[in-house]
């Protein structure tokens, strides 16, 4: 199984982005895997990159360096995403 790489976009002093990484942490950690590795991505100190990706506002989430969710995903919809993102992979 491929490792799946998650990216949190965020800007400093936005309050849907501290609420779009608890729950990404808090549903990763219930998933309990292994294979999901993840990271927080400051827009102000990492702008062309995250400008690369298409993030035009936060929060935004990336996975496997694409760009998947431009705002504030429910936890629900964010398990679903991520759980098809493994199936893929074990698929492969």
């Amino acid at each position: 199984m491929k490792q799946i790489k998650i990216e949190a976009f965020s800007s400093p002093g936005c309050s849907k982005c501290k609420r779009a990484k608890d729950i990404l942490r808090k549903t990763v950690a219930e998933m309990e895997s292994n294979f999901i590795e993840w990271r927080e991505v400051d827009i102000l100190e990492e702008l062309d990159y995250s400008v690369e990706l298409g993030v035009l506002s936060t929060p935004a989430i990336a996975v496997n360096g694409k760009l998947v969710f431009t705002g504030l995903p429910s936890a629900a919809k964010l398990r679903d995403f991520l759980n098809r993102i493994i199936l893929e992979s074990v698929e492969e």
